[in-house]
Order: structure tokens, then sequence, then C-alpha cells
């Protein structure tokens, strides 16, 4: 008789509940000094350490689920009945978006192969900007390294993260504008409101999980919950405190990753993504400016859309400092698309000496 398949084990629970502590702490240290995005930068920091000091911290991906749908009906509950003459709008900057994704990937795995020295599979997914979940595990099919993979993505969403509310308010000068009228408090809340706002969640994420789509989690409620308020239907929004918990739980899943990673792999894996962070937001300023006077949209607003991080993290930036949330949550979703359905595609019809493929068993 065959041995039956050994079953992943369950995450222990002092190990999510330190994790989650530790978060949460970081986060309202954070929210006490006015850092920009202060519970989900407070709790990604402050939970990285503990990871690397040796903690024993872990938050399972499920957590992280469920608090990305709360952020994709937050973004959808922003899509206003206004917003749907200004798609339009936004057609030159979504071809731009191709063409920077395709440009900073071809750079940044030039980069990784030649500087960090990384092996060909492994550069080509590491290089993408975007994808963590996808690259790791497509990647680690095609014979990349899985662990470098998803370190390089974490990192560089890490770096990203933590640079770029600081980097437009203080080297850019740029100064956030009224914020946007957020939820209201849990209290105040009205029961059928945040029954139709659930709904849109779990139905949603199904869908989209039906639908097969690339970052279901985010998309499949944000498309929900986008639906029917552009369709006047509600004008409902997540409470204040789910919110800052959905930030506070992104913020961990990041800085979980860490843990039981070696200090030296860690080193050389920051000081590689620091580089190719470097390549990726420079390119993204530079496509922002070009496409400024093509498109009339803000330079700050096409800088955030193009930037190199995850959906929800660049979305609550976005929300954080005032920027158009809408059209840069779009802009993220279209790129996860892009780069979830040509990555692969590209790999098999690229040439085998840039990506490595020469060295694959003949099976594959």
């Amino acid at each position: 008789m065959a041995p039956k398949p050994k079953q992943a084990q369950a995450t222990p629970w002092h190990k999510i509940v330190l994790a989650l502590t530790v978060g949460a702490a970081g986060g309202w240290l954070a929210s006490l000094l006015a850092l920009p995005l202060a519970w989900m930068i407070g709790a990604m920091l402050a939970t990285t350490i503990a990871a690397m000091a040796g903690l024993p911290i872990a938050l399972p991906i499920l957590y992280r689920t469920a608090m990305v749908a709360v952020l994709g009906v937050m973004l959808g509950s922003g899509f206003a009945p206004e917003i749907l003459d200004r798609v339009g709008d936004w057609v030159i900057s979504l071809l731009g978006l191709i063409a920077y994704t395709l440009v900073a990937a071809a750079v940044v795995s030039v980069f990784l192969r030649r500087v960090a020295g990384y092996d060909p599979i492994t550069a080509y997914f590491s290089a993408s900007p975007g994808g963590l979940s996808e690259m790791m595990i497509i990647g680690g099919a095609m014979g990349g390294d899985e662990r470098i993979i998803s370190l390089t993505h974490t990192s560089r969403i890490l770096l990203v993260v933590l640079a770029l509310p600081f980097v437009m308010q203080w080297v850019f000068g740029f100064t956030p504008g009224p914020r946007p009228p957020g939820g209201i408090p849990l209290v105040e809340a009205e029961a059928f409101d945040m029954a139709v706002l659930t709904l849109c969640g779990v139905v949603g994420f199904f869908a989209a999980r039906m639908a097969r789509l690339p970052a279901a989690a985010i998309l499949g409620p944000m498309a929900a919950s986008a639906a029917i308020h552009l369709a006047g239907w509600s004008d409902a929004k997540p409470p204040n405190e789910l919110v800052a918990a959905a930030q506070v739980v992104v913020g961990t899943t990041i800085g979980c990753r860490f843990a039981g990673v070696g200090l030296k792999l860690v080193g050389r894996t920051l000081l590689a993504s620091l580089g190719s962070t470097v390549i990726l937001v420079g390119g993204c300023l530079l496509f922002a400016v070009m496409l400024h006077p093509l498109t009339g949209l803000p330079t700050i607003a096409l800088f955030l859309a193009y930037a190199p991080g995850g959906v929800a993290e660049m979305s609550l930036i976005a929300l954080a400092l005032s920027v158009d949330a809408a059209l840069v949550a779009t802009h993220h979703i279209v790129r996860i698309f892009f780069i979830v359905v040509f990555t692969p595609l590209l790999f098999r019809i690229l040439p085998a000496g840039m990506t490595g493929r020469s060295k694959l068993p003949a099976s594959e």
C-alpha cells in the first residue's frame, strides 16, 4: 500500500498570536508617530525585526486573504459613478504600463544575473515588478529557486512600501491634500450596509477564484464593490477599525516571510532587491514624467500607478496620500493580469540563452 501523503501542519496558535501582537504593537507605535500608512508600515517593520531576531512568529495566508478582501471592498467603494467618464483617459497610461513592465523586467533580469549572481531562471522570475505568489509558484515549477524568488519579491515590496510615502513627501516635496472621507467607526455602522459589503467580499472572492483570476482576493471583492457603488446602490465603506486591522495583517504577513531565513541569505537578497528596486522605481518615475504630458494625468498618480509594489499596498499608499486610488488600483490590477499571463509565455518563446531554459530537463 502506498504511503499517504503528508498533510501540511497547522500553524501553532502561539506563533499566530505573537505575530499579530507584534504587528498590532508596531502599527500602534507608528500611528503615535503619525507615520504615513502607519498601521501597515509599523506592523511590517515590527514583524520583520522580530522574524530576523528569531522570534517564533507566523501567519497563515488565510488571514491575509480575508483582510485583503476587506481592502478590495474598500477600494471598490471609491469607484463613484463619475469615474466611468474618466476611464477613456487611462488608455494611454495603461499601454505605457505594459511597456514599462516589459522594459523594467528585462533590465532587472540582466542586473540580477550579471551583478547579483542569480541563475537565469531565478533572475527571470524574480525580475517581474509584481505577482509574488504567482512568480514563486511558476518559477519554482520551471526550475528556479522558490526561496530566492519569494524573498526577492518580498524584499522589493518591503523596500517600496517603506520608501514611497517618505520619498513622495520629503524628497519630492509632495504635500497630501485633504484625506478623502474614510469609513465610519464600527459602532456607528449600519447592519444592512455591513451585510452588503460582506456579500461583496464573499461573492466577489469566490467568483474570482472560480474564474481563476490572478489576485482573486482583492480583485473579486473590489469588482463586486465597485459594481454596486458605480450603480449608485450603495455608498457604504468598511469601518475604520476593520481597515486598520486589514493593514496590520497585510504588514504582518510581509514581515513573517522573513522568519526562519538565514541572515546571510537575507542580507544578500536585500542588497540584490535594493539594486533592482532602484531600477524599477527610477524607471517608474521616468515613465510617469514622460506620460504626464501625453495623458494629462498627475505625475504623482502615474508614479504610484506604476510603482513596483503589491496591489493592496500601493492602493493603501494612494489612499493615505490622497492620490487617485481608483486609477492606482486599476493600473495595478492590469499589471498583475499582464505579468501572470505573459511571463510564463515569454519564458517559453524567448531564446533559451536568455532564460536558462536550456538547463531544464527534456521532459519540461
